[in-house]
């Protein structure tokens, strides 16, 4: 969830870590601060509640100076979002300086056995016990009469006696002012990375903070400390084993993390999704074939079920790939909340396929979920969007969306990235297993090369979603149906709407409003009915006549063409012609759009919703 961001170097680090956090804010905004060790030798912690430009306005020109520091912005989980319980943390004395995404497990007993010892604590943070771990175990090592170097190493050293008495998940950075050239990161489960630059060295939770300065990135594996100096970035296991390893070169640019004339990334990222899905697409579809040798490691010989894991608006793109495998390929498919999996005693085996779809490529549930398949023999597959990241360093066979970066903390083209992904997967796996006819395939495959121009035409609706949106507005809540495809579309159109205008909205497989739901409905709740082209829209429209006689408004959105509609409906927005199968990726855009819209009209932040953050690295 929070984002860090560290520096050491030869540029004054105030500027540095402020622009960094910017990068980063998405990842959490309940607070932000920074702490600088100062050219006369002290640490200055400046930290404010709320969002980082409150800390900007903070320091309005005095920022301190020095050419070490961290910074961090929190995504709260232990202590209310305010300024005691902002990071950096330190100990008493001030020297040592922290700061943390994840959760220290055994923090209560560890902040008690502290407090024996005579430890104050000014937080209500897991996160501080590590700052009076560290000073404990570096007061015993240092000397004031010690050398640099011994004094760096005295420092790391005590660093990874407090790492090892720590439980849970974590990205730590860690300072001391005794230390003049050293601050030191770890990772146990929470994303970290270095950027390696010339006479200056980074610590980030994510890679957009660093392109500013290197692109030459190091990625820090579980258990893993790292040593930062202006000139070095050497890495150690928990025990002091030195680990070897090159940075790989960042391809793409700060520019596609910038929002580029549109006002918020949200809708920037809407608009990008014909280019998206065609970057998703390139080189993996064909007239003749599915290209995807990242498949090549499995074994699709073997698979007798899939299972489909993801959290949120990946778990609904789960969904739509549970449809294809299912209808394609001819396999027992389950499609699973990672937060639940692991506790449901999944039946998962040698010959099952474990699929596991995550944006960042570090949820905490999914990697989860990834272990416990990994241990029962299952083959692993990730989807994901962030080369290096901890699922594609273990799973067996990885498909990266290559949709750019995604900033905007509501999904948007990398959910409909996800969805053609999970199709050509199903497709090739079908086409393997040989229960897809030739005529079959070669359509789906032609359709597949045609969806960015299909994406790009559902855009066109962007004026009547501003309209529709100023009409649900007036509301309190909404409901969305679909059947089968549409099903997933209106889950995940109802989760847009809620995630950025604070709406209530719910989404219901079209069939089930009659078990319960439609005891709610009324003139004013209305109802987005997903009631494109399939085999089963007779039975939708059946739904709406249903939801009309309860008066309830109905907004339908519906196959260009289909004049009928509008009997059944008091507002239709049309969608471009396509397979049923495409549903959730043609429709997408108009409830995306309608989303932002009304989330712009109620004055909502569309980019940073309250209590969100991109990337859930805790459980």
């Amino acid at each position: 969830m929070c984002g860090i961001v560290g520096y050491v170097g030869y540029k004054q680090v105030s500027a540095t870590l402020l622009d960094g956090l910017k990068r980063l804010e998405y990842r959490g905004y309940d607070s932000a601060g920074i702490a600088v060790r100062t050219d006369e030798g002290n640490i200055v912690v400046c930290k404010s509640e709320g969002k980082l430009a409150n800390l900007k306005n903070q320091l309005n020109g005095r920022a301190p100076r020095g050419t070490l520091g961290m910074g961090h912005t929190r995504w709260a989980t232990h202590g209310a979002p305010n300024h005691l319980n902002a990071h950096p943390h330190t100990d008493e004395s001030g020297r040592v300086a922290v700061i943390h995404n994840g959760i220290i497990e055994n923090y209560a007993e560890l902040r008690a056995e502290l407090r024996t010892r005579g430890h104050l604590f000014q937080s209500e943070t897991d996160t501080e016990v590590l700052a009076h771990l560290v000073e404990e175990e570096f007061d015993a090592r240092f000397q004031a009469a010690d050398n640099a170097a011994r004094a760096a190493a005295s420092l790391l050293d005590a660093a990874r006696a407090a790492l090892r008495r720590v439980r849970g998940a974590y990205a730590f950075v860690i300072m001391d002012a005794r230390v003049p050239d050293l601050i030191i990161g770890a990772r146990h489960f929470s994303p970290l990375v270095v950027g390696v630059g010339e006479n200056e060295n980074l610590f980030a939770s994510d890679i957009p903070a660093l392109l500013e300065h290197t692109r030459r990135v190091l990625i820090i594996e579980d258990g893993e400390i790292v040593a930062l100096t202006h000139d070095a970035a050497r890495i150690y296991t928990l025990d002091g084993q030195a680990v070897a390893r090159e940075p790989f070169e960042v391809t793409w640019n700060v520019a596609a993390a910038e929002k580029g004339g549109y006002p918020h990334f949200f809708i920037k990222e809407i608009n990008e999704q014909p280019g998206a899905l065609a970057n998703a697409l390139r080189g993996r579809v064909v007239a003749r074939d599915i290209i995807l040798p990242e498949l090549e490691a499995l074994d699709l010989t073997r698979v007798e079920r899939v299972h489909i894991v993801a959290c949120g608006t990946s778990y609904h793109a789960g969904l739509a790939g549970k449809l294809a495998f299912a209808q394609w390929a001819r396999l027992p498919v389950h499609c699973e909340i990672a937060s639940e999996y692991r506790y449901a005693a999944p039946l998962v085996d040698e010959n099952t396929l474990l699929i596991l779809i995550t944006q960042s490529g570090e949820t905490a549930d999914t990697l989860a979920s990834f272990r416990l398949g990994k241990q029962a023999g299952a083959q692993t597959l990730a989807l994901t969007n962030v080369v290096g990241s901890s699922i594609t360093r273990g799973a067996d066979a990885s498909l990266y969306l290559n949709v750019g970066p995604e900033i905007g903390v509501v999904a948007s083209k990398t959910f409909t990235a996800q969805v053609a992904l999970l199709e050509l997967v199903a497709l090739k796996v079908a086409m393997r297993r040989g229960r897809m006819p030739d005529d079959v395939g070669a359509e789906i495959r032609a359709n597949l090369l045609r969806l960015p121009d299909l994406m790009q035409a559902t855009l066109g609706v962007d004026f009547q979603a501003r309209q529709l949106a100023q009409l649900l507005t007036r509301y309190r809540s909404a409901f969305f149906f679909g059947r089968g495809y549409g099903y997933v579309a209106a889950l995940e159109g109802a989760l847009k709407l809620k995630e950025v205008s604070y709406l209530h909205a719910e989404a219901y497989a079209a069939g089930e409003l009659k078990h319960g739901p439609i005891a709610m409905l009324d003139p004013e709740i209305p109802v987005i009915a997903i009631a494109t082209a399939s085999a089963t829209l007779d039975k939708v429209i059946s739904n709406m006549q249903e939801v009309r006689a309860r008066r309830a408004p109905v907004i339908a959105l519906a196959t260009a063409g289909d004049e009928q509609i509008a009997q059944h409906a008091d507002h239709v927005i049309y969608i471009p012609r396509a397979p049923e199968y495409f549903a959730p990726l043609v429709t997408m855009p108009s409830l995306q759009l309608l989303a932002y819209h009304v989330a712009v009209a109620r004055g909502c932040d569309v980019d940073q919703p309250r209590n969100l953050a991109k990337s859930v690295t805790v459980e």
